[in-house]
């Protein structure tokens, strides 16, 4: 895996964001070695007793046996302390009976170490597919990480988990819930195999909420059909993609036990927040990218078919090095709506390159320039906007542009 020298143009100039302390969790990072030297590769959460755990993850037919760890262990009822671990490096997919015993061996010294419950640690792995991860350099360092633990250590955390990542990812929202103060806080890592389908896209958030496992794990799925599924940067979707989220209780309010409660509205709004802020990094994170690419779809038969157009656009590398190249080649957007499978008709279908009316009935709108077009491509920022004039159906995803760095970074990646 080449070590990347720069960061995105894209990235937020402000840098990482200050992300509060969440009471009843505790971060540590370290160096562990399990693929290269030099780089922190590591972390692990600590959970405090009570915490709700809730994810979604890759449906992957070759997913990792973190992965399937993972989705074991997820659903089971469990009110003891928790804890999360994240290697980076190595996948451990496709890595046969020898994947499970890495997995085994890790939470179980993790158990042992922490005084927790083997079924309430939760693992993931990201990097090379199919080398046998040398578990036994991270149960190595287990007790130094335990030792380590600290309430302010989210961000050497995000660090931890990076593989072809450029920079660090992380959000942060406040929610009044009741007159109570909630905090949420996440990180994530991705930049290239992006295209999640949940259910190389880690993601861990974090709250102080009383909010129950089941309440949890319907706000996941709903809201990481809007967020994460709607990223992409070159289609393909890991076999390690994972969203965990952890309410530790510490909050001063009710707890929220059924998803009518009214306070579910107001804690899925930040919820949702962090979640899409995190996923916009990743797609300004894309492996050699140099514009973030929002695709807006609406007036299609219903949602699905409006996300499927908008995945079709985004996804087409075509259009992503048009977009690289600034050249505002709208018949590319044509062809990707057409190879959709959706409905479209030509005489309804309207396209904007942001609020420049590119084509409509049927043919390029008389108040186009393609002057105006090459202009508007010059930005660091492209939205494209497609109407079908079919139904009410919307959809938003974004991507990246598709260049040369994108090529240089993964024919480099195990090196």
């Amino acid at each position: 895996m080449a070590k990347i020298e720069h960061v995105s143009p894209l990235a937020p100039k402000s840098g990482f964001p200050e992300l509060p302390v969440i009471e009843g969790v505790r971060f540590a990072a370290l160096e562990a070695g399990v693929r290269y030297s030099g780089r922190v590769d590591v972390m692990l959460a600590e959970l405090c007793e009570g915490t709700a755990m809730a994810g979604v993850f890759t449906r992957s037919s070759t997913r990792s046996a973190a992965v399937l760890d993972c989705q074991d262990k997820i659903g089971l009822d469990g009110s003891g302390k928790a804890a999360i671990l994240v290697n980076s490096g190595n996948s451990n997919a496709f890595t046969g009976k020898n994947g499970m015993d890495a997995v085994q061996k890790i939470t179980k010294a993790v158990a042992d170490t922490m005084g927790i419950d083997q079924t309430r640690v939760f693992t993931s792995s990201t990097g090379v597919i199919g080398e046998p991860l040398k578990w036994e350099r991270i149960t190595a360092k287990i007790a130094d990480l335990d030792a380590a633990l600290d309430e302010a250590g989210i961000s050497m955390a995000a660090r931890a988990i990076m593989t072809t990542d450029t920079f660090a990812k992380g959000a942060t929202r406040t929610v009044q819930l009741d007159g109570a103060t909630v905090k949420i806080a996440g990180i994530a890592k991705g930049s290239g195999m992006i295209a999640p389908d949940m259910a190389t896209m880690l993601s861990y958030i974090f709250t102080d909420a009383n909010i129950s496992r089941n309440v949890l794990q319907q706000c996941i799925w709903l809201d990481n059909a809007k967020t994460f599924n709607c990223v992409t940067v070159d289609g393909d979707t890991s076999t390690s993609d994972t969203v965990l989220l952890a309410a530790t209780g510490k909050a001063d309010m009710a707890p929220i036990t059924d998803f009518a409660d009214p306070r579910v509205h107001a804690f899925r709004e930040g919820l949702h927040a962090v979640m899409k802020d995190l996923a916009i990094q990743i797609a300004r994170d894309g492996e050699g990218a140099t514009k973030l690419i929002e695709v807006q779809v609406t007036g299609a038969n219903a949602n699905g078919p409006a996300h499927r157009v908008a995945m079709s656009i985004a996804n087409s590398p075509l259009v992503k090095t048009a977009v690289a190249g600034q050249d505002p080649n709208w018949g590319r957007i044509v062809m990707a709506v057409g190879k959709s499978g959706e409905r479209a008709e030509r005489d309804r279908l309207k396209i904007w390159f942001g609020d420049i009316l590119v084509a409509e009935d049927g043919w390029v709108s008389p108040s186009y320039s393609e002057e105006a077009g090459a202009a508007y491509m010059k930005n660091d920022e492209i939205v494209i906007r497609v109407d079908l004039g079919l139904d009410n159906g919307t959809a938003t995803v974004w991507s990246c542009d598709l260049t040369h760095g994108y090529i240089t970074i993964n024919a480099d990646y195990r090196s």
